[in-house]
């Protein structure tokens, strides 16, 4: 059974008209906001349904256009404060907090270096400003995986008249339901072949989408398989058109990698933070018969707690760190940032495992949250880059670097 995606509650407007004012940016609302998206968070991952009343909270406290440009209206926010609305809304409810993450990392991307077509960016930009318009760059596919570890994509556009018609599949399309905008990652079918992504309007026709997504964690971001059969795109509307290996959409620039990195590692550090939280009331309120005092009160415990608190706070100081140095043009930050994600997603799943241990039956009953923070928190491995590609890359440089020190240093004649 196939869904196309749902269709705008309210008109785009014209795009020759003065486009009305994003909603305001307030950070103040962070807080209240964390509060409301864990209300209804077990609700949705649960029944592994879209967050809707979620994503428009978000809209309304101007956070899904936090880093649209200034040139553009926007409030032009860094990846310090990125990093700050992530961890909030992923200690509310993660799946919220990743389709937000998506969002801003388009507009971030294209305040830093413009790509989109002015048209087709004024048009997004002209619904943003009256209800939630989300965006998600669609690059996975089931035989190629991710196009960051090389490859060409299977999904293929083909000229028509004043169109493109794209044709394809797309898995692993986090938030695919609820999209305004898809940045498919294509081929075209010319020779020689040149690959771009594709901006895909929700809704079109020959879209629709798969609900093939059946997940151990974050249920509700809905990441979807998502079909595309002859699907019309007008024919300026594609970014980075141009020759395998000139394509920035295929492996990111390093500023670009740096956001992903440390956007998503915060947004998984926030859901370590609800897991400690949790942690901490039930230890507060768990008086077995025998103690006749709470949990809180036992020394190891307490140390437990301490381990989980430090190594939270380590890891997040290191983030905010690196992504302040990040807007401040260090290129060193941007380097360290995937090393950092590998710190800082080890940490918020270790924290998580601990408060399972120190809970036991009671943090894997359905009923308590601290089950579902550690399903959510599993899923920081699959982002990218993952792993495996940090440590083999830092061991490497690592490494080169042992070897040009002894180039330097090695005594005249040996």
């Amino acid at each position: 059974m196939t869904r196309t995606p749902k269709t705008p509650t309210r008109p785009r407007a014209a795009t020759h008209s003065r486009p009305a004012a994003l909603p305001p940016l307030d950070l103040a609302r962070l807080p209240g906001l964390t509060h409301a998206l864990a209300d209804r968070a077990a609700e949705h991952d649960r029944d592994a349904t879209f967050p809707d009343e979620g994503v428009a909270l978000v809209h309304e406290a101007g956070l899904l256009t936090a880093t649209v440009a200034p040139r553009h209206g926007g409030p032009g926010a860094g990846l310090a404060d990125t990093v700050r609305i992530l961890r909030a809304l992923g200690t509310g409810d993660p799946a919220v907090a990743l389709v937000t993450a998506m969002t801003l990392f388009v507009h971030a991307a294209e305040a830093r270096t413009p790509a989109w077509p002015a048209e087709a960016y004024a048009n997004l930009l002209a619904e943003s400003a009256t209800h939630p318009a989300l965006v998600n760059a669609l690059r996975v596919e089931p035989e190629l995986g991710s196009p960051v570890r090389g490859g060409l994509p299977a999904t293929t556009a083909r000229r028509n008249g004043d169109h493109w018609a794209l044709t394809g599949r797309k898995i692993y399309s986090t938030g695919a339901v609820g999209l305004s905008r898809m940045l498919v990652f294509a081929r075209t079918d010319e020779d020689p072949v040149r690959v771009g992504s594709f901006i895909v309007r929700a809704p079109s026709p020959g879209l629709s989408i798969e609900p093939t997504w059946d997940h151990v964690g974050l249920r509700a971001s809905r990441s979807d398989d998502v079909l595309l059969d002859a699907v019309p795109v007008r024919a300026d509307d594609v970014i980075g058109l141009a020759e395998p290996g000139a394509v920035p959409g295929a492996r990111p620039d390093p500023t670009t990698g740096a956001w992903n990195a440390l956007g998503l590692t915060a947004l998984y550090l926030g859901v370590a933070e609800a897991a400690r939280d949790w942690l901490i009331g039930f230890l507060h309120e768990r008086v077995p018969t025998a103690l006749g005092a709470p949990l809180a009160t036992l020394p190891r415990f307490q140390t437990a707690v301490g381990e989980i608190d430090t190594a939270l706070t380590g890891a997040t100081t290191l983030v905010d760190t690196l992504a302040a140095r990040v807007d401040a043009g260090d290129h060193s930050a941007v380097e360290q940032a995937a090393m950092a994600k590998v710190t800082g997603t080890r940490a918020a799943i270790n924290a998580v495992e601990q408060a399972l241990a120190l809970t036991g039956n009671h943090g894997l009953t359905r009923a308590n949250p601290l089950q579902r923070h550690y399903r959510d928190v599993l899923c920081s491995r699959v982002h990218t880059p993952q792993d495996d590609s940090v440590l083999s890359a830092a061991g490497r440089a690592a490494l080169d670097r042992h070897t040009h020190r002894d180039r330097h240093t090695a005594p005249k004649g040996t």
